[in-house]
């Protein structure tokens, strides 16, 4: 008789746990078996997952000192960052998000390398590779990053200091980009949106004809969870979507729908939406709008076999629900 040996639970310290992305990867870590997590928190900032172990620190920064949440630590998974901001106040904003993302970034990977951790997950952004493609023309993992704002560019430095780092140490690193996340308990303008749709307020937004590409925070966290084991992950950059693209204007139906309401779209053109928003010092917002951003995932399809678990109307009937059951 065979004698399994049975492999103890690996410990995942997880950076940014009360964020968006690190709570629900937290939460699918405490239902998984072969999962400890290691929840590093801000100081005095608290977890609703009752069996997890908090790991305190005072910020995010080129000093901290790692070495209590990294002993006996096999992976990371650094999800914490200084994120894009609409109204910057900085008056260096790269020298600020190079403070937290790049050198608070290799500060952990570095104490992590020491300690023995045996695989580093780094969640990126789709901003290293741009800010904008044209329709059915998508962004790749392979292609030269060309990020535009001090974010971006502060990840992408952040991408390149941890490949330094692997082949230094020979800790495996891998690289997530997500596109834009939503899910249940979303914010800023993702949760705006559902407030006006529900409200019924008229939007201008029914002739648009781009592009975009999403990814829910379900199939987010699915990825994450796959490339903490599987062999093909080390040293590869992914980029994540829901595997279905969407324009503004299908965007806005099919949220309408999941919220149980109507939409009330004006097919106003888009060239003239893109003018009054040049107009109005608003050209950013114009392109999130009106712009097409799109990303082939069929790298991430095939090198890992992973599939989008979640349908983007799944993903879409769920937040919506979140939004209506908290909403004020």
């Amino acid at each position: 008789m065979t004698i399994e040996t049975i492999q103890p639970p690996l410990r995942v310290l997880v950076t940014g746990a009360t964020g968006f992305v690190g709570a629900a990867l937290v939460r699918a870590l405490e239902s998984h078996q072969g999962y400890v997590p290691i929840c590093a928190v801000r100081s005095g900032k608290s977890l609703d997952v009752p069996t997890a172990q908090l790991f305190a620190i005072a910020d995010l920064s080129p000093a901290t000192d790692w070495s209590e949440g990294l002993k006996d630590t096999d992976l990371v998974v650094h999800a914490a960052a200084r994120v894009h901001v609409m109204k910057e106040v900085a008056s260096d904003a790269l020298a600020e998000f190079r403070k937290v993302n790049v050198e608070g970034t290799v500060n952990l990977a570095k104490q992590a390398a020491v300690a023995g951790v045996k695989r580093f997950v780094f969640i990126s952004s789709i901003k290293v590779n741009g800010e904008a493609t044209d329709i059915d023309r998508p962004f790749t993992a392979d292609d030269l990053p060309a990020p535009l704002d001090p974010y971006g560019i502060s990840k992408k430095e952040a991408e390149d200091a941890l490949r330094v780092i692997s082949a230094e140490t020979g800790m495996e690193v891998v690289i997530i980009r997500p596109t834009l996340i939503y899910g249940p308990g979303v914010k800023a303008n993702f949760r705006s949106m559902m407030g006006w749709l529900k409200k019924g307020i008229p939007l201008p937004f029914g002739s648009i004809h781009n592009k975009r590409s999403l990814v829910s925070l379900e199939n987010l966290v699915s990825l994450i969870l796959v490339s903490l084991r599987h062999p093909g992950a080390a040293g590869e950059t992914f980029l994540v979507s829901d595997g279905v693209d969407l324009s503004t204007t299908e965007l806005l139906e099919r949220t309408a729908t999941a919220l149980g309401v109507k939409s009330h779209l004006i097919p106003v053109p888009s060239q003239l939406l893109i003018f009054c928003a040049v107009a109005l010092g608003r050209r950013s917002l114009s392109q999130r709008l009106c712009g097409s951003l799109q990303v082939d995932i069929k790298k991430t399809q095939t090198l890992l076999g992973w599939q989008p678990p979640v349908s983007i109307e799944e993903a879409l009937d769920r937040t919506a629900k979140e939004f209506l059951e908290h909403r004020v």
